[in-house]
Order: C-alpha cells, then sequence, then structure tokens
C-alpha cells in the first residue's frame, strides 16, 4: 500500500473592513481571510456581506471609487468570484469604479484563469488604486 497525503485547508474567519480612502469619494474594503463560500458564509452573514459592499458613503457623499483590498486575502473560489461580479454589476450601473489592490499570486491567477482581469484592474496596492 502507497502512502496518502492530502493538503489540509488553513481556514480562517473572513471577514471585510470597510474604510474611506484619501479621497472622499473613495471607499477602500479590506479583504481579509480566504473569500470561499466555506470561510466567508461561516464568518460573515449574508446581510453582513452586503452591508460591506454597499455604494454609499458615510455623511451621503457621493461614491466614485471602491478599492477592494485584497492583500489579506489569500484565495477566493468562485462563490466569491460571484459575488464580486455582481458588486461589479452594481458598481457600474451606478459608475463607481472598482478596483482590486494587492491580489495574491492565487487570487491574481484565479482573476486571470477567469478573465476577471479584463473587467476589474489589478494594481500592486492600495495607493497605486487610489491614484489611478
Amino acid at each position: 500500500m502507497g502512502t496518502f497525503s492530502w493538503q489540509t485547508w488553513n481556514s480562517g474567519p473572513f471577514s471585510i473592513e470597510r474604510k474611506p480612502g484619501t479621497a472622499a469619494s473613495t471607499v477602500v474594503l479590506r479583504f481579509c481571510g480566504p473569500f470561499t463560500v466555506r470561510d466567508a458564509y461561516t464568518s460573515m452573514p449574508t446581510l453582513a456581506l452586503n452591508k460591506a459592499l454597499e455604494l454609499d458613503a458615510e455623511g451621503g457623499v457621493t461614491v466614485t471609487k471602491h478599492i477592494l483590498d485584497m492583500t489579506a486575502c489569500p484565495t477566493i473560489d468562485s462563490t466569491g468570484l460571484g459575488v464580486l461580479a455582481t458588486h461589479l454589476v452594481r458598481c457600474q450601473k451606478r459608475g463607481v469604479k472598482l478596483v482590486v489592490a494587492g491580489p495574491s499570486s492565487r487570487v491574481r491567477e484565479v482573476f486571470k484563469i477567469t478573465n476577471m482581469d479584463s473587467v476589474i484592474p489589478l494594481l500592486a496596492t492600495v495607493e497605486e488604486a487610489e491614484a489611478n
């Protein structure tokens, strides 16, 4: 008999921290943890996820850009990608620019394989995303 091994999934809690960007019309959404069906929906109720992705800013300011800071998001699955695709459509309808900042090589690869990198710009840092 051979030896079998498998990779243990190192999951962790998923969260989204919402904060203002340097411009009042920019919102930065910091994704922390794996954005997968298993991790996102066990850590965050659907209503909380939807609230984090709202297009309105505090104080009635019109939002013109959402930056998805993915520097602390090691991976994304089809469910996470579906949430982002839905969010992209909402952004497009409201004229809000959507940008991903700091994706890991694994997240970048998922975007490339699915062609999402052709519709959502991937930038190296939040600072670069703020400047574009």
